[in-house]
């Protein structure tokens, strides 16, 4: 990979281009409030060649709504089961949204 395919990526979501630290950084956060919620099994970060943990801008804004709980008291287990279920919930209103259009338009009353 060159540093031009590297560069590339960083506009990749899914890219793992943040260390720890960074990630903590980023997130106003410690390093063990990410292994916290990588426990928790909320997020599971990628691993460098030596071993090191990489974060995606996705990872990150999942840490993110979990940190808010968090800052507002929420316990961490119970904070990670909250952003799982909210991300299952928007993505089964996702696929009902797309069954709809798909279905096309009701027919209206009186019809038949």
């Amino acid at each position: 990979m060159t540093a031009d395919d590297s560069f590339g990526r960083l506009d990749d979501d899914d890219y793992p281009a943040y260390t720890m630290g960074r990630a903590a950084a980023m997130l106003g956060t410690t390093p063990q409030f990410l292994r916290a919620i990588g426990e928790a099994r909320l997020i599971t970060p990628l691993r460098s060649e030596g071993g090191h943990r990489r974060y995606s801008r996705y990872q990150l804004r999942i840490a993110a709504r979990a940190r808010e709980l968090v800052d507002q008291g929420t316990p961490v287990e119970a904070a990670c089961r909250i952003v799982i279920l909210e991300d299952q919930l928007e993505e089964a209103q996702r696929i009902n949204a797309e069954h709809r259009r798909a279905a096309g338009p009701p027919d209206s009353p009186g019809e038949a």
